[in-house]
């Protein structure tokens, strides 16, 4: 591999919806495997890797999962607020993604580290994940509602363990359209010293 690839992968990175996904193609446990392989590979200060996953890969439990995500809503969306489109849609993503990864982050007992550096490691090793899914043509989308950041009993959460929302992975609709990055120039951005 060389720079190229890899900033090929990085700039083809996109946040891919499961309303996109084809349904009716699955993703084998030992690909959702390599993935979690590669997220546990993250940067990690103090080594002390703070990255924890529960995986929705069976249709049963990813029913189970869009079932407690739209009665979340359901409960918890102010009247004045609440839309059926969203509760419905909250309830099929989990339905119509191949795997589902709750991302969840385990402070050091001792609290050492600033919280802010142990949610930065997950994140990277959630980014290990979305890049390996980008160069094996993998969709997924990192989604926080309220419902995935409350501890709920789907997680079977360990103490000192906090959700950091939902990884929903899938194969992407074939004839899906490539959106181009929209990034400002990094010189807008970067003051040389």
């Amino acid at each position: 591999m060389n720079i190229n690839d890899l900033s090929s992968i990085i700039r083809q990175r996109r946040a891919i919806y499961p309303k996109t996904y084809d349904h009716n193609r699955t993703i084998e446990r030992e690909l959702l495997e390599v993935l979690l392989e590669n997220a546990n590979h993250a940067p990690t200060h103090k080594r002390t890797e703070p990255w924890r996953f529960r995986v929705f890969h069976t249709e049963a439990s990813r029913a189970a999962l869009g079932d407690y995500l739209s009665d979340f809503y359901r409960k918890n969306t102010p009247a004045e607020l609440f839309s059926e489109e969203k509760m419905k849609k909250s309830g099929e993503n989990p339905r119509l993604a191949g795997a589902v990864i709750a991302i969840i982050m385990q402070r050091e007992p001792t609290e050492s580290l600033p919280e802010w550096e142990e949610q930065a490691a997950v994140a990277m090793a959630v980014q290990n994940m979305w890049l390996s899914c980008t160069a094996i043509g993998l969709g997924c989308y990192w989604s926080t509602p309220k419902a995935a950041l409350e501890p709920f009993d789907l997680l079977q959460l360990k103490p000192g363990e906090k959700p950091l929302g939902l990884l929903y992975i899938g194969w992407p609709i074939p004839s899906m359209p490539v959106i181009p990055a929209q990034r400002r120039p990094v010189s807008e951005k970067t003051i040389w010293i």
